[in-house]
């Protein structure tokens, strides 16, 4: 099976998915328009694939970061200075606004695994100007598995 993130264009094939070890994450560079991408296999085999850089630190480390939950929802936590981001939509769970007054609100990027067949999971889709929209999933190669 093969990863793919979607990056607002087009699907980029990234790694295969037994390249992703499950709980850990990798830092992907699309092209320069997105930039880095950090990818994260969940333990139960989830793809997520938010932006890398921490919006408190402005530094591109959240790959490095830890996969946990908080209830139901899973989360990362940066390994900068701790805040914790909700995966299904990319908010922060700590803080609503970064020091420079921006939203503390990770971009999540749609993300699939295709076997040699074209089944696929998606995590995310992107609405019409560009940003995800964390509550759908996009219906692209004829259809999801949710």
């Amino acid at each position: 099976m093969t990863v793919q993130i979607h990056d607002g264009a087009r699907w980029q094939t990234v790694c295969a998915l037994a390249d992703l070890q499950p709980g850990r994450g990798v830092a992907v560079l699309l092209p320069e328009a997105v930039g880095q991408v950090a990818l994260f296999r969940g333990r139960g085999g989830e793809l997520y694939a938010v932006d890398n850089l921490d919006p408190f630190s402005g530094a591109p480390v959240l790959a490095r970061g830890l996969l946990g939950s908080r209830g139901d929802r899973p989360t990362l936590i940066s390994p900068m200075y701790k805040q914790v981001y909700d995966l299904t939509d990319g908010r922060c769970l700590d803080e609503s606004t970064a020091p420079d007054g921006s939203p503390a609100v990770l971009r999540r990027w749609p993300v699939r695994a295709l076997d040699g067949e074209g089944a696929f999971e998606v995590e995310g889709t992107l609405d019409a100007a560009g940003a995800l929209d964390a509550a759908g999933a996009l219906e692209a190669d004829g259809g999801i598995a949710a």
